[in-house]
């Protein structure tokens, strides 16, 4: 199981003891030297717009409004929950004090309900192994919150397939701010130059930017904007796509 504390898994323990008798400065070094990627969540790794959409209504329906669509919803991920909550009141002619108000409802409905129809997308998963076989470190940097995340990684069966996750509770800040990403890196010890934001949205290409990090995109997600015109290194199709893509543009372990 994925821990709720500050990094869900450590780095493997065989390697830094097996060089500490000899060079232990140097085996940290290497180790946290590997290219590390950073994955969005929601629309990159996972389409979790059912579950999302399912507890929506179900706190629109405690409050008198009228059910969304799945359809509705996509273009309202991505911000984090309470933009979300307030999106959804707002598309039925609630009030953002009634969105304030529902919020604490709405997120134990979700966590209660997040893996019922959410599911990785196609090839997610293999691919996350293939890569970590490579020799990458992969981490989660997404804006739903910390629990949640732990527990829709843990419900998919993602545990054990990243070194660190930063929900959008993590720390003070999160996506667009580069912040979210560069606190990420550092507490893994690694560096914008050796790192990767793989998402599929306009916060995910703004955060790298702006952290002058290298940016690959999904073309599938809940981007509101053409991932095309987010200025990303590569635009991909399918996640399986995804390593000879990071071997094409010299983004390696």
């Amino acid at each position: 199981m994925l821990a709720t504390g500050r990094v869900a898994r450590a780095l493997p323990a065989a390697n830094t003891q097996f060089v500490a008798e000899y060079n232990a400065a140097g085996a940290v070094f290497r180790a946290m030297n590997r290219y590390l990627l950073a994955f969005d969540l929601d629309g990159t790794l996972i389409d979790s717009v059912p579950d999302l959409t399912n507890s929506l209504n179900e706190v629109l329906r405690e409050h008198g409004y009228s059910p969304l669509r799945r359809q509705d919803v996509a273009p309202m991920v991505g911000d984090g929950v309470p933009a979300l909550v307030g999106r959804a009141f707002a598309a039925r002619g609630g009030s953002a004090e009634e969105a304030t108000e529902a919020l604490p409802r709405y997120i134990a409905i979700y966590e209660a309900n997040a893996t019922n129809e959410t599911r990785p997308y196609p090839g997610v998963l293999a691919t996350l192994r293939e890569l970590r076989d490579r020799g990458y470190r992969t981490a989660i940097c997404t804006n739903k919150l910390q629990q949640a995340t732990i527990t829709v990684l843990n419900g998919l069966g993602f545990a054990g397939l990243f070194d660190a996750v930063a929900g959008g509770d993590r720390y003070p800040v999160r996506k667009p701010d580069p912040g979210h990403l560069t606190a990420l890196v550092a507490e893994l010890g690694g560096t914008v130059e050796r790192t990767a934001m793989i998402g599929d949205s306009e916060n995910d290409a703004a955060a790298a930017h702006a952290a002058a990090m290298r940016l690959v995109l999904m073309r599938y997600g809940y981007a509101r904007a053409a991932p095309e015109s987010l200025g990303a290194d590569a635009v991909l199709d399918s996640f399986a796509e995804l390593p000879d893509a990071l071997e094409r543009l010299g983004l390696t372990p």
